[in-house]
């Protein structure tokens, strides 16, 4: 994997962004809340990556991650900056290649992974998420 370097002005700029409870992120938490489901947020689930999943349900091992449409590539609405574009595809493209990886060791260790994009409606996220619950409760009996 290649390093990416930023000078100073650089970093102190992407410094002002949160990684967590971003406007979509939120969203979704608040569906769920609404209907009465409770999960962890940002909690490392997995000693084969550092990745944190967005939300957490852990009797379930469930993951669940809020890509955003930059960060994360959206085939619907990724845009590349004019400044330095092939540099950016290729450092976003290592994003969605480091997701897909750490999807993988999750999912062999036991997780289920859902990814939602921040442009998906929030109920219908939910709606995929209680899917999921739903299996697991009829798998575990409960």
């Amino acid at each position: 994997m290649e390093l990416w370097e930023a000078d100073d002005a650089r970093r102190r700029h992407m410094a002002r962004f949160s990684r967590r409870d971003t406007a979509p992120e939120l969203a979704l938490r608040r569906e769920l809340h609404r209907r009465g489901r409770r999960f962890f947020v940002d909690r490392r689930v997995s000693e084969g990556c550092r990745v944190r999943p967005d939300l957490v349900f852990p009797r379930a091992r469930i993951a669940v991650f809020v890509d955003g449409c930059f960060w994360h590539y959206c085939e619907e609405h990724a845009h590349l900056p004019k400044a330095n574009g092939e540099l950016w595809r290729q450092k976003l493209l290592a994003t969605r290649r480091r997701d897909a990886a750490n999807s993988a060791v999750l999912r062999s260790e036991g997780w289920r992974v859902i990814r939602v994009w921040e442009h998906d409606d929030p109920r219908e996220a939910a709606d995929s998420i209680e899917v999921e619950l739903a299996r697991w409760r009829s798998i575990v009996g409960r």
